[in-house]
């Protein structure tokens, strides 16, 4: 059982405001915050080659608690400024070759898609979308159908941005598995609120982000890759972290992960989201979950029973992100009117995951995603709000 008062005081900015943007960017707990401007006044004291070589064995320590979390060899993680960044890094270091096919699901994110259509546009690859079954979640047997030699990559979506439906991904990578296709994971929304065991859903390679579920600083993110196959991948961009400048003529890659990574980084934002991952630990993964869940479907069954209000969620399982809109009311207006009321929630638009919004015929969706420092006062706070605008 989780301590609300406590997990309230260790949240400073969810005093004054009903907070449900957790799916952008969260509020960090107190421990993230000092740990990250601790770094940096170190910085500002002693400069931050110094600074950082006193903490040496503390960013050790963030790879050893990310690697907990998922359980993962931490040789296997390499960091990023964002899951963007960790999921793209990978992405690019796949051999295309004319007549392959990529496979992004129905509810893949902008940023994924467009990086599959600018290396089939350069490769001459293919890129088609595995449709979504009845429920809105990825269809099994229709990937089954799919799947052939050519396919060499599949792009999953755990949780899509837009809302609540959690996709089968260790079925799915099954069936990606038989024809030897890899599969890469988009694990930004779930990374903080879901389990997530790298060996249990057998993935090559996943990315998160550490500024939304895992309360982290914004800036972060890591790349887990299967260590197998990071020995057998160059990425298409290098440094002297990600390889070593062996003679005038030649280099040899990081024998691990590493060798996505590069080595300028903002240590003071890697040591916040090691905190993070300590704070998420120490509290209890699946009370924290469960947390999270309960609040979410809270919100989806009080929502739908308010006149011209329309909850969007799809799928089977549930995630902590609710999708609704407002009768007559444009998401941004219902958002903007929230905030007047020190109501945090987001907007997610079309663009952001063009398939499954197009099918649906929807341009935009009101998301709130209410964290376990959410209380069940906050989340009345704001279904009463919503019932006024409609």
């Amino acid at each position: 059982m989780l301590d609300i008062a406590g997990l309230r005081a260790d949240t400073p900015g969810c005093e004054n405001q009903v907070f449900l943007d957790s799916a952008g960017s969260s509020l960090p707990p107190r421990a993230v915050v000092e740990t990250t401007i601790a770094h940096l006044r170190r910085e500002a004291e002693i400069g931050g080659y110094r600074a950082a070589n006193e903490r040496l064995d503390d960013l050790h320590g963030v790879r050893t608690v990310i690697a907990e979390l998922i359980n993962a060899d931490p040789a296997a993680l390499a960091f990023s400024d964002s899951a963007s960044r960790s999921w793209s890094d990978f992405f690019y270091s796949v051999p295309l070759a004319p007549g392959d096919r990529i496979l992004i699901s129905g509810a893949d994110y902008g940023s994924n898609a467009i990086a599959a259509l600018q290396r089939a546009r350069r490769t001459g690859a293919v890129v088609e979308a595995i449709p979504a079954d009845g429920s809105g979640q990825l269809d099994l047997d229709a990937l089954a159908a799919m799947v052939d030699e050519r396919v060499k990559l599949v792009s999953l979506v755990h949780v899509p941005t837009n809302g609540g439906l959690v996709n089968p991904v260790a079925e799915a990578t099954r069936i990606a598995h038989r024809v030897g296709a890899l599969v890469v994971l988009d694990a930004c929304q779930s990374a903080g609120q879901l389990p997530l065991d790298v060996a249990e859903l057998d993935v090559d390679a996943l990315s998160a982000t550490g500024r939304k579920w895992l309360r982290g600083p914004r800036g972060t993110g890591f790349l887990y890759v299967r260590p197998e196959l990071a020995r057998s991948l160059e990425p298409g961009r290098l440094d002297l972290r990600s390889a070593e400048w062996t003679a005038p003529g030649d280099y040899v890659l990081s024998p691990d992960a590493g060798r996505f990574e590069f080595w300028e980084c903002s240590v003071a934002t890697r040591l916040g989201l090691g905190a993070a991952v300590r704070y998420l630990l120490d509290l209890g993964p699946a009370a924290v979950y469960a947390a999270i869940a309960e609040r979410a479907e809270y919100l989806r069954k009080a929502l739908q029973e308010l006149p011209g209000v329309e909850v969007r969620d799809r799928g089977i399982q549930h995630a902590g992100i609710v999708s609704f809109i407002v009768a007559g009311q444009e998401p941004i207006q219902v958002r903007d009117r929230l905030a007047a009321a020190d109501i945090t929630v987001t907007v997610s638009h079309r663009s952001s995951t063009l398939l499954d919004m197009s099918a649906r015929e929807l341009n935009s969706v009101v998301r709130a995603s209410p964290h376990c420092f959410v209380s069940f006062e906050d989340l009345d706070r704001f279904v009463g709000a919503v019932r006024a605008l409609a």
